[in-house]
């Protein structure tokens, strides 16, 4: 159904009359509950429920970006080959921080302080709203 760009989104469902707008139901949600205006809101289409750009699904978006990146990294952190030149380093196995180079440059506290310093003037959206509201003291950390 992708392929052949005919999903079940409003898009699709109103072109075969099985729907009277094609106005993304998840961002007039998102908008209604707080009491705002759902005048011209975006089109549900393919592209726009697989964006992060949509308001009423940026969570699930995001998260599934990460897991995804994250199998990939890991899948190739395991391929590589022990004498290879290319070395991963990642931040969670803190391989980053023991090597040497890495260090005269900033320390891992020295980072998360000014990544936190950065994290807090950027906006929050309305979609990171929620997760903001469940741990203020945490989110900015999380989101970097």
């Amino acid at each position: 159904m992708v392929v052949a760009e005919n999903t079940p989104n409003a898009s699709f469902l109103t072109k075969i009359g099985k729907m009277q707008s094609a106005d993304c139901w998840l961002r007039k949600i998102a908008r209604e509950a707080p009491g705002e205006s759902t005048d011209g809101l975006a089109a549900e289409t393919r592209g726009h429920n697989n964006s992060a750009g949509c308001e009423g699904i940026a969570t699930t978006v995001t998260a599934a970006h990460h897991s995804i990146w994250r199998h990939l990294y890991d899948s190739m952190h395991a391929a590589q080959k022990p004498k290879g030149k290319l070395k991963f380093v990642t931040l969670d196995q803190s391989t980053l921080w023991r090597r040497q180079e890495f260090l005269r440059i900033c320390s891992k506290e020295e980072l998360t302080e000014k990544a936190q310093d950065i994290e807090v003037t950027i906006p929050i959206k309305k979609s990171q709203e929620a997760w903001y509201n469940l741990d203020p003291g945490s989110f900015f950390e999380n989101r970097f």
